[in-house]
């Protein structure tokens, strides 16, 4: 059951992620933000690295001991969301915003691996 709830949280998160990061300038009033349409570029950038980290933590929890795969998902969804913003009118792709992204993801899955290394095994 609580694979379930993971797979669900995970794909929510996901959802949001893309849904943010593909939403054009239409449809930018119901884009979730932090601090309103005109915030500073460090609240933009707080807010790509800590939807990746969940994102990232999310998935490290789906796949216990599958810390590559779990970095290459979140290195892809980056890039892949990234190059799709190429695509839609509106949205500027960047490097500098991968890096982040895969940055935060990846710290994300770093603190999950941390947390699982610490929580007790059932018994096999």
């Amino acid at each position: 059951m609580r694979r379930n709830h993971l797979i669900a949280a995970a794909a929510v998160c996901l959802a949001l992620i893309v849904y943010a990061t593909l939403a054009t300038l239409a449809t930018l009033a119901g884009r979730p933000v932090l601090m309103g349409h005109a915030e500073a570029y460090w609240v933009v950038v707080i807010e790509r690295f800590s939807a990746y980290c969940l994102l990232g933590f999310l998935l490290s929890f789906l796949l216990p001991g599958r810390f590559k795969l779990a970095c290459a998902f979140v290195i892809a969804v980056a890039i892949g969301l990234e190059a799709l913003q190429a695509i839609v009118p509106d949205r500027d792709p960047g490097v500098l915003d991968v890096l982040q992204k895969a940055s935060g993801g990846i710290l994300g899955i770093i603190l999950a691996q941390t947390v699982l290394a610490f929580l007790p095994r059932p018994p096999s």
